[in-house]
């Protein structure tokens, strides 16, 4: 019985099959080709299911009109948001396996441009009252000396890292990124100091890494320590991206070497869009909710009073993308009525963020819902 083919020689070096054993020997090669077809395409599809795709924001936009901007008119506009978006969404913010939440408030501006206090204290509230404890929530930010500059973190004479009774975790540590995990880009950190430096012309994480400079380490505990966690921006305009918002604040914000983007109108909106599009990091990002006690139209993101407007208004919406187009509409009408030139109608930010999949960019498309 012969096994595989033979073939014998015939004349000048000539060589003749017996084409039975051709056959076989085609049908068996044809048939591993089909079982690793078949074992390709079953492995594919079981890597595909270990995500579960994460559901595009949707174009709801709640409001609330308040009275005041004390804590109680903040912890009545919060709770009606958050139970309204929970009964149109069908979804309830409970603790899960993790029983974390984590709070990206927005503090580089400093004192007198960031989230109100009084806005974080009632999110704790709202949190509380769905079961999480005190101890459940996290309040971040990028930089330890503008949060305790903006009332997240009390003097160091205090030697607390603590906001009513809130631990607080400043990503500039270095203790909560991981060198794993990071947003890799070629922009190279500019020479000069911006006023955003956080006093070091060098990215926090070296390691003796040669490529250091072009990578940009992401928040591992929003990531991974947490059920889902909530972004609290403030809103002014940005000589390079047009809006400072709810993008950035989850983003440029929320990372270690990012400022090289600041300067780069070409790179900075793609990272932002990157980082934000992020699975991990988007998964987790459940809200915005912003209140508008102080906006700045001019000058920003560094503060100047001149140019800061308020209204009695808080906007929540799992869109940071409509969010930041409804501020540019406000930003550019203030902008207009002082006599400045408004941003440019096509912000760059807006449009990568929303091929990416982060939100629609067309306010025509938004349903506004009163939470009053």
């Amino acid at each position: 019985m012969r096994q595989g083919f033979s073939m014998r020689e015939e004349g000048r070096g000539r060589l003749e099959f017996d084409s039975q054993d051709i056959m076989s020997f085609v049908f068996k090669r044809l048939f591993s080709v089909l079982v690793f077809l078949g074992m390709l395409q079953w492995a594919h599809s079981q890597q595909l299911n270990l995500f579960d795709p994460v559901p595009l924001p949707s174009n709801d936009v709640f409001e609330y009109q308040l009275s005041e901007f004390s804590l109680r008119a903040y912890d009545r506009a919060v709770e009606n948001l958050i139970s309204r978006f929970e009964r149109e969404n069908d979804r309830k913010l409970l603790p899960k396996d993790k029983k974390k939440v984590g709070l990206k408030v927005y503090s580089a501006s400093g004192a007198g441009l960031s989230t109100p206090e009084n806005l974080v204290e009632a999110v704790i509230q709202a949190l509380a009252r769905r079961g999480f404890e005190r101890t459940d929530v996290f309040i971040t930010d990028l930089h330890s000396k503008r949060m305790r500059e903006s009332g997240f973190l009390p003097p160091l004479s205090h030697r607390s890292e603590y906001f009513n009774e809130v631990f607080v975790s400043p990503l500039d540590t270095g203790s909560y990124y991981h060198e794993l995990w990071y947003y890799d880009s070629p922009v190279a950190l500019p020479e000069v100091n911006i006023w955003t430096s956080s006093g070091s012309s060098k990215p926090f994480w070296e390691k003796g890494a040669d490529d250091s400079d072009r990578k940009s380490f992401l928040p591992m505990p929003l990531m991974h320590e947490v059920d889902f966690w909530i972004n609290l921006p403030c809103y002014s305009d940005h000589p390079t991206l047009g809006v400072n918002g709810c993008l950035m604040n989850a983003t440029i914000w929320n990372a270690s070497n990012t400022r090289r983007f600041l300067m780069n109108q070409t790179n900075a909106p793609v990272a932002v869009a990157e980082i934000g599009a992020i699975p991990e990091l988007r998964e987790k990002w459940a809200l915005n909710i912003v209140s508008l006690e102080r906006f700045q139209f001019v000058g920003g993101p560094v503060f100047n009073s001149m140019y800061t407007e308020s209204e009695p208004l808080v906007l929540l919406s799992d869109n940071p993308v409509m969010l930041d187009a409804i501020m540019q509409e406000k930003i550019n009408f203030y902008r207009r009525a002082n006599g400045f030139a408004p941003l440019p109608e096509e912000l760059k930010i807006l449009a990568f963020s929303e091929q990416l999949g982060l939100g629609d960019r067309d306010v025509a498309r938004m349903d506004l819902i009163n939470a009053n």
